[in-house]
């Protein structure tokens, strides 16, 4: 696998990287939801705990997508469950701008709705990144765990 005709017959794959570098970065905005606690507290009249629990939900829907993320990304290829991730993710957060007051319903868009999107975008992002720079596993992995990490940085205040 590791063959000079494998890379030469993947001519776009720096393309790719910086694309799932760029989507990872979207994805990573989630981890900027500390700045929302006190908002989201204020809002919805509801403890920290409550309104922390969000970012719970995201984060279990999300190891629980991720989780079977990759066979979907075999069955289906990773530009349909990244386009249906990105969905997910966008159409959870604009939902939860309608979700006031009450926090459940936020619980729901955002946090299940948005916690799928991001699973899926995150697995496949991973795996097609694995599989298009065999020779590069550990750099291009990291890379676009750093695009996640990056993330809350540029979305933070």
């Amino acid at each position: 696998m590791r063959s000079s005709s494998m890379q030469s017959s993947l001519p776009n794959r720096w393309v790719l990287a910086i694309t799932a570098f760029l989507m990872q970065l979207a994805l990573g905005s989630v981890y900027a939801w500390s700045v929302f606690l006190k908002p989201v507290g204020t809002v919805y009249h509801v403890s920290r705990l409550q309104a922390n629990l969000t970012f719970s939900i995201v984060l279990l829907a999300l190891g629980v997508t991720a989780g079977f993320g990759g066979y979907l990304n075999n069955r289906f290829g990773p530009r349909v469950i990244a386009t249906l991730g990105g969905i997910l993710y966008g159409l959870g957060v604009i939902l939860a701008a309608f979700a006031a007051p009450n926090i459940f319903i936020l619980y729901l868009t955002f946090g299940i709705i948005g916690g799928i999107g991001i699973g899926l975008g995150y697995i496949v992002a991973l795996a097609m990144l694995i599989k298009w720079f065999p020779d590069r596993r550990g750099f291009i992995t990291g890379l676009a765990v750093a695009g996640f990490g990056a993330g809350a940085l540029i979305t933070s205040p």
